[in-house]
């Protein structure tokens, strides 16, 4: 719906809010161009980054200041000159990583699904998540229930137990001290229950959940690791309880950690 004056914006906003929406998004743009500048150039100076991006010194010096708080962009004290910082190769490994266990998870993932017939996903973390990025459905696996793209807590699915498992001491105590939420009648909300389920999944080499996050959902997972150990997703199947009983959970355990060694190996990893 068009506003009264003919001028366009989302509904309720003010002038000085789209003005302000505007700048910000202005601001958001020039600041990737000093990136991309700087990619392209190697490095460059205040002066020669105001031409670049058409705009006055002040506001380039002012953009860079704050690409250099957040350590994106860093500065040759001596001669002034800008370059790109070591937050740029931070953000662009772990974009590369999320890049690369899709791409190599593809077919280990389907082989997974058609071997146990029920739904394959990969999952990665997510701050304080896991993010399904791969998924592919077995011949048993007649639910149309999508999982590709979707944040499920760490504490009830057995791919978030993974992650879990194998997270640094302090961040997944911080993690589980924020008292979990529970989701059904088996969702485990307690410190210390929580910490012996992680503590099994760590040296088992699998996770499980038992209608944890949904009634009538079970699930099993195991680790992916990359060409260093660190673990960097988690692969496994996941259906309906009916089908995936308690007594069958370590077989489909047993072909999810025979995935993720497959996974991992592709990924570079060693054993």
């Amino acid at each position: 719906m068009a506003n009264r004056a003919g001028t366009s914006g989302t509904a309720g906003e003010s002038p000085e809010e789209r003005r302000g929406a505007a700048g910000s998004v202005q601001s958001v743009d020039r600041a990737v161009s000093v990136l991309e500048t700087l990619a392209r150039l190697g490095e460059a100076g205040v002066t020669e980054m105001s031409e670049e991006l058409g705009v006055h010194k002040s506001t380039a010096f002012r953009i860079l200041g704050v690409l250099e708080s957040r350590g994106l962009v860093g500065q040759e004290k001596e001669r002034g000159k800008y370059f790109l910082g070591a937050g740029v190769l931070r953000l662009a490994g772990a974009a590369a990583i999320r890049l690369d266990i899709s791409q190599e998870g593809q077919p280990v993932c389907r082989a997974l699904a058609q071997d146990t017939g029920e739904t394959a996903n990969i999952a990665v973390l997510d701050g304080d998540a896991a993010v399904n990025i791969m998924q592919a459905r077995g011949a048993a696996a007649v639910t149309a229930y999508n999982w590709l793209g979707r944040r499920t807590p760490l504490h009830a699915t057995a791919s978030g137990k993974v992650l879990l498992a194998h997270l640094p001491r302090d961040r997944r105590e911080a993690l589980i001290g924020r008292k979990p939420a529970r989701f059904t009648a088996h969702t485990l909300t307690t410190a210390a229950g929580l910490r012996a389920q992680l503590t099994a999944a760590f040296e088992d080499g699998f996770a499980c959940s038992v209608e944890e996050l949904e009634v009538g959902l079970n699930a099993v997972a195991a680790p992916v690791r990359a060409h260093d150990g660190g673990v960097i997703g988690a692969i496994g199947v996941s259906g309906p309880a009916y089908r995936m009983e308690r007594a069958r959970l370590p077989e489909l355990a047993e072909r999810s950690a025979r995935a993720a060694a497959e996974l991992s190996r592709r990924m570079g990893y060693a054993d």
